[in-house]
Order: structure tokens, then C-alpha cells, then sequence
């Protein structure tokens, strides 16, 4: 069953890919294999609805993937996808909250801080003290 649900997987997103490609003029770039198998969804467009030629079609890729990763016998047939009309489940966009520093106590001194010039001063210092004292 595991390798069932990966072909059917695998043969709808590789479908979806290459009939997106077909329709921005990428068909060409597309492996012979996807290219009968659009051949065989633009013969079914013409018995059937769009819907159930792009089902059909995917059937046929899942078949074959099925038989591609050892899957033995016929391929089991997966439960239908829901056709239940998806409802939005997009969250509204909240901004975290910002973290406020913590007030200190009302008597209590403030930490002093060190300016960056200062501090980058005194690692020049440094380098240039250790510098000169291996150069003797």
C-alpha cells in the first residue's frame, strides 16, 4: 500500500508539473514518456470532460510508476479524492508581538554600556600592541 500511495503521489504531481509546462510552451524539455502520456490526456479531452481526462490520465501514470517501484500485480485501487470544495484556511497575518526591554527596579542603578567606537578602539589597540610585540 506504501508504494501505492508514492506512485499516486509521484503521478499527480509529475501530471500537474508537465501539463503546467505545456501550457507555458516548455514541452519540449519534457521526457518521451510525459509526452505520450499528454498525448493520450489531449485524446481523452476530446471523449470526456476535463476533470475526468486529467483523472484518467493520471490512473494510467500511477499504473505505471506502480510497476516502476516493484509493485507487484495490479495496482490497488486508492480511495477517491475528496470532492469537497476546499474551504480557505489561510490564518490572518498578526505581526508578533514586540519584546519590550524589562523596566528595571525604580531604584535601581542602570547598567552603564559601552559605546561600539570604544570598544573597536580598544581591539585596535590590542592588535596593534600584540602586532609590535612580536615584531622585536
Amino acid at each position: 500500500m506504501l508504494i501505492a500511495r508514492r506512485a499516486d503521489t509521484r503521478a499527480r504531481a509529475d501530471f500537474a508539473t508537465w501539463k503546467m509546462m505545456a501550457k507555458l510552451n516548455g514541452i519540449t524539455a519534457l521526457p518521451g514518456e510525459a509526452l505520450t502520456f499528454l498525448e493520450s490526456y489531449k485524446a481523452l479531452l476530446k471523449e470526456m470532460p476535463e476533470d475526468a481526462a486529467s483523472e484518467a490520465t493520471i490512473h494510467l501514470i500511477y499504473k505505471s510508476y506502480y510497476a516502476k517501484m516493484g509493485g507487484v500485480g495490479a495496482p490497488p485501487e486508492l480511495p477517491a479524492r475528496s470532492s469537497d470544495p476546499v474551504t480557505d484556511n489561510v490564518t490572518a497575518f498578526k505581526r508578533p508581538p514586540v519584546p519590550r526591554n524589562k523596566p528595571t527596579a525604580p531604584g535601581a542603578p542602570a547598567k552603564p554600556r559601552l559605546p561600539v567606537g570604544l570598544i573597536f578602539a580598544c581591539l585596535v589597540v590590542v592588535y596593534v600592541g600584540i602586532r609590535y610585540y612580536l615584531m622585536q
